[in-house]
Formats: structure tokens, C-alpha cells, sequence
């Protein structure tokens, strides 16, 4: 392991809402593990519905990455929750860049490691044209406007509680570069 950043957990979100992968902002969360989950169209080698190691547990977005991203696509904001974040996370701008085996520790102990980026899709452009509709061009603009800024995947390491406003450390994994 290398060197390492601070990153001020700007927000904190969970998918609590059916039929959708819009999370909802909540003030902390307790990290917990979920190693396997059902393979789903991301991992079409498996049948649907085998269960499968879980590398996607949390999304992780940075805010000055999306901000980036609205740039690009002309539009006022974009929030992290129309992303499905999990997390996001102020003051470390180039997270997507942060290489596989990289880690986030929280002030509890808590732990997340780093699977990689978090490849854009067609569906947060979606949403995003939803809450633009003057704006006909976002779902085709979505995936490539995002493309090494739409954050990182990670598997939860070590369970405990994240807060929103607490600063992690995010500890750079040299070995991959």
C-alpha cells in the first residue's frame, strides 16, 4: 500500500425505494458485508438469479466529479443519488482514477476496498433526462460525458458505521500503477 488522501464524506445514500436505483440521502449508515448477491445482466455468463460473489456492494461518487459531469452535459446539477451513490465523497476530485486494492477507512474502523470504476450506463441518463426533459440529447450524452469520472465499485471490508461530515482516509493502492 502507498500513500494516502483525506476525503470528507459529503453525503451518505441508500436504495430504499422500489423499482428504482435513485437512492435517498440518509445522515450514517452501518457498513455491513453482503459477499454474494444474484447475477443479473451485468453477468450474463452466469443463469440469472445464481448466486454470485457481490463486487459492487457500495458506489462511491466524488462531488467534484459530478459536477464535471453537468458540466460536460449543460446542465445546472447532477446529484448523486440519480447515480445510485451509495456515497459521496468531497475534496478527493480524481476518485474514479483510485486503482483496484485501493482502500477507504472510516473514523469507526469501517472499511471499503476498491473493485474499480463504476462503468457508465444508459440508466442514471435517464434519470437525469427526467429531471431535464428540455434537455432531448442527456440518455445518449450520459455514458460517454461520464466515462473515467462516474466513481468507483467497492466491497465492504470491515463493517462499522460511516457518518455524513466524517473525514476517511483513502489509502492509494501503488501495486496497480
Amino acid at each position: 500500500m502507498g500513500r494516502y488522501h483525506e476525503a470528507e464524506i459529503h453525503s451518505i445514500f441508500m436504495g430504499n425505494q422500489a423499482n428504482t436505483f435513485v437512492t435517498s440521502e440518509i445522515p450514517e449508515a452501518d457498513l455491513h458485508f453482503g459477499l454474494t448477491k444474484s447475477a443479473g445482466t451485468r453477468e450474463s455468463m452466469y443463469k440469472r438469479g445464481t448466486e454470485i460473489f457481490n463486487r459492487r456492494q457500495i458506489s462511491i461518487v466524488s462531488v467534484e466529479e459530478c459536477a464535471l459531469i453537468a458540466e460536460k452535459l449543460e446542465i445546472e446539477q447532477l446529484l448523486p443519488e440519480w447515480l445510485g451513490a451509495n456515497i459521496a465523497v468531497k475534496g478527493f476530485s480524481d476518485l474514479t482514477k483510485l486503482a483496484p486494492g485501493s482502500r477507504i477507512v472510516f473514523p469507526s474502523g469501517a472499511g471499503i476496498l476498491c473493485e474499480g470504476e463504476n462503468l457508465p450506463c444508459r440508466q442514471p441518463g435517464e434519470v437525469i433526462q427526467d429531471k431535464y426533459p428540455n434537455n432531448p440529447t442527456l440518455v445518449s450524452r450520459f455514458v460517454k460525458s461520464s466515462l473515467g469520472l462516474r466513481g468507483i465499485v467497492g466491497i465492504v471490508e470491515c463493517p462499522g458505521k460511516i457518518v455524513a461530515g466524517d473525514t476517511a482516509k483513502v489509502i492509494v493502492n501503488n501495486a496497480a500503477n
